[in-house]
């Protein structure tokens, strides 16, 4: 595999260089560039052959799991159906085993019928159509030659796709921007089709020749756009929009699906008739052969394409941008707009784009009307239910849901600091980003792992070799789970260990050692200067230094699975300490009291268990105290984790996974509520159970917390001496929990929301 290169994913074929449309805002004709006087009117196919071919062999060579090819023009459909036929099947036969292939056209439908239709469904292409919205809008740019509307023809192409036979084939709709027509109008036309998705494209513009309704560099194309997005999101998002939905995902970090907007690498390829390889298309829009790389499907390999420095200049992300690009704080979405609507004349293409002021407003207008970060809507039936004290399954999941937000939007900051202070390169992201795309359940999961909130702190205030080993080692995890066949090159540390989150941790005894970590059906295979380790199934194989794997181990007690992570290097619950791995007995010796422990939680304490079982993710050996005390905690950015020095009784570790979870939902309640008032001096308060005055958020934690440790032991109270000494410390927990619950009520610290928290818990003490 050449791992210089950025291998291509994408390709457009132009199978026809002419048209039977005349659309004046075409950017192939109408535009700078007028190489398509030069090319032969039809894809020959000896050259359809030798592209796919190409097409086969970078795939294989680079292990691609998949490929998009776009049959393009001109129109393609002027190509004829045994053109495009021989065109599907010589692609798919190219490709190597294990490599899927997404065949699309791109069509003004003009020709198209019930023939076309039948081919791509044997074919398996998918469809997508020009149209620029009612019958005005659309005659303003794309008539015939003799100025005949196109309208009628693409609106019964379109209907011919909505049929309940052809609906599959159906992609969407792609609409060009033009501010004289009404958005609204525009938006209800494309929508009254009922297409799968709409794409709003900027006119193509330069400096050179830049768009008349963006003059004064006034934002009228985002102001068109965000009355729209306005409309779209009143609807409910009836239909994706792949702008609209790109700013989204790039403010969460992830990639964009638009080479419009975002800093992904470009990894698309231009096959024209002539068998001649460009690059994007709408470079024709900056002069006469900008998007030219003198190489052919002939002559070239599509290795010696992918370093042409055309195509490496729309890589690098942020570096690769200009000046004014890398300090805008939009960039993350924006990414400096597209390649081409950059171009000026004596500066190239080093240039915010002609849009800049149209994209920085339009970022902005999706911003602040979409909540980001960990503001997330909680149901109003979830926060009563926790604010009493227990909250059952589904308000846990609830919290776990904001938790998942607030983490994607953290693992996307922390990735981008790496990128600035660390300059990684962006594979473990994108692999990420790709698992994603193709399941996003995995993603949740591991964004469920409770230390990623802690390690994207550390990134944030000082990253180094083991921050970015550790982003390496979430890639590895998401690919194990999700069986996608990957190599990655990873530092270790100064700890000379490997961390796998949720998998293991892999101790090398090489600090700042280059491994190679290989992903595949079995398992994985870690390669590292004299030393292989093949993990499979959670073990080391035969052969390799046991003594060097450390994997998660779990822990199982009937309806709830529990991790036991004594591995993860940012399990930090200071001033307490966590163990070092635990040996084979002790880990034993966990489970055992772990399941005896949640038998009395499910028996005696069963509307605390749905919650517990929905949220608790893991749980970290902590060290024992020397005189014998309880030792237990949680970190307040480890939603979903405890740490818990086991005790010897399940009773006591049942009290204490009662009592820690407490706070975990708490935490995750500040995070996604404002319960407090924002203080410059915030006051500090005397509680029964800390000597040290508390401030109001750990008056808050820790009434919530004892709110179920008196409830642990008003369900122990009874006769006889052990019920009477479970009704005394009921008694007493009551009391100085009903005490700090005043103390809040009192305090002119808690907002409304924090008020009916502490009248919640109140109205709890005093049912009891």
């Amino acid at each position: 595999m050449a791992a210089d290169v950025v291998p291509f994913r994408q390709y457009v074929l132009k199978v026809h260089s002419r048209c039977d449309l005349s659309c004046d805002h075409c950017y192939v004709y109408e535009h700078a560039d007028t190489g398509w006087r030069n090319q032969p009117g039809v894809m020959a196919d000896e050259t359809v052959e030798r592209a796919a071919e190409r097409i086969g062999e970078h795939a294989a060579a680079h292990r691609s799991p998949a490929v998009g090819v776009v049959f393009h023009g001109g129109e393609p459909l002027l190509a004829g159906r045994a053109k495009l036929a021989r065109a599907a099947t010589a692609l798919r036969a190219a490709l190597p085993a294990g490599c899927a292939l997404d065949l699309r056209i791109h069509t003004n439908g003009v020709v198209l019928d019930e023939r076309w239709a039948e081919l791509f469904l044997d074919h398996e292409i998918k469809v997508g159509l020009s149209l620029d919205g009612d019958r005005t809008a659309n005659d303003r740019h794309r008539r015939f030659a003799n100025g005949r509307s196109s309208h009628p023809h693409v609106v019964r192409a379109i209907d011919l796709l909505r049929a309940e036979r052809y609906r599959s084939l159906f992609s969407g709709l792609l609409c060009t921007i033009d501010v004289a027509n009404d958005p609204i109008v525009v938006y209800e036309a494309l929508l009254s089709h009922e297409p799968p998705a709409l794409e709003f494209l900027f006119p193509h513009a330069t400096w050179e020749t830049p768009p008349a309704a963006s003059a004064g560099n006034a934002p009228e194309y985002a102001r068109w756009l965000g009355r729209i997005f306005d409309r779209w999101t009143a609807d409910g998002r009836p239909v994706p929009i792949r702008l609209f939905d790109s700013i989204v995902r790039t403010t969460a970090g992830l990639s964009s699906l638009t080479e419009a907007i975002g800093l992904q690498d470009a990894d698309l390829l231009v096959i024209e008739t002539d068998g001649s390889l460009e690059q994007a298309d709408s470079l024709k829009t900056a002069f006469d052969g900008a998007a030219a790389t003198g190489l052919s499907v002939f002559a070239d390999s599509f290795d010696v394409a992918a370093r042409h420095p055309g195509i490496t200049a729309r890589q690098g992300g942020l570096d690769a941008l200009c000046a004014e690009c890398r300090a805008c704080p939009v960039v993350d979405s924006c990414g400096g707009g597209l390649y081409a609507h950059r171009y000026r004349r004596g500066s190239g293409f080093a240039n915010p784009s002609v849009y800049c002021a149209d994209l920085k407003e339009l970022i902005r207008i999706v911003r602040d009307r979409v909540p980001t970060g960990p503001r997330f809507h909680l149901p109003e039936a979830d926060f009563a239910a926790l604010a009493g004290g227990v909250g059952g399954e589904h308000a846990v999941r609830s919290l776990a849901e904001g938790q998942r937000g607030f983490r994607r939007g953290l693992l996307a900051r922390a990735y981008w600091h790496l990128v600035a202070v660390a300059g990684i390169d962006s594979e473990a992201w994108d692999l990420l980003d790709r698992v994603d795309r193709e399941d996003g359940g995995i993603l949740d999961r591991l964004l469920a792992h409770p230390y990623l909130t802690a390690w994207a702190g550390r990134c944030l205030s000082g990253a180094g070799p083991a921050e970015v080993a550790y982003l390496t080692g979430l890639a590895i995890a998401a690919a194990h789970e999700a069986g996608v066949e990957v190599d990655l090159r990873v530092t270790v540390g100064s700890d000379g260990a490997l961390s796998v989150p949720t998998v293991g941790r892999l101790e090398t005894g090489r600090a700042g050692a280059e491994l190679t970590v290989e992903v595949g059906e079995k398992g994985l295979a870690v390669r590292g200067p004299g030393e292989t380790w093949h993990i499979v199934g959670g073990d080391l194989e035969p052969g390799s230094d046991a003594a060097a794997w450390h994997p998660v181990r779990h822990l199982h007690a009937g309806d709830i699975s529990v991790a036991l992570d004594d591995v993860d290097p940012y399990r930090d619950y200071s001033p307490l300490r966590a163990r070092p791995y635990l040996a084979a007995a002790e880990a034993l010796e966990w489970q055992d009291r772990f399941g005896r422990a949640w038998d009395i939680v499910r028996r005696e304490y069963a509307d605390y268990a749905p919650g517990i079982r929905a949220g608790l993710v893991a749980i970290t050996p902590l060290e024992p105290d020397p005189g014998g005390r309880s030792v237990s905690g949680t970190a307040r950015t480890g939603f979903g984790a405890i740490g818990v020095a086991l005790p010897s009784e399940p009773a006591q570790l049942a009290l204490l996974l009662l009592h820690e979870f407490q706070h975990v939902k708490m935490g995750a309640l500040l995070d996604l509520l404002d319960l407090l008032h924002p203080m410059a001096d915030p006051p500090r308060f005397t509680v029964a159970w800390r000597p040290d005055p508390r401030p109001v958020e750990g008056v808050l934690q820790g009434a919530y917390a004892h709110l179920a440790v008196a409830d642990f032991w008003r369900r122990r109270a009874g006769a006889g001496p052990e019920g009477q000494a479970a009704r005394r410390k009921f008694d007493s927990h009551r009391a100085d929990t009903a005490d700090a619950v005043a103390v809040l009520a009192g305090s002119g610290a808690l907002t409304t929301r924090g008020l009916q928290v502490a009248a919640a818990m109140q109205d709890t003490l005093d049912s009891w």
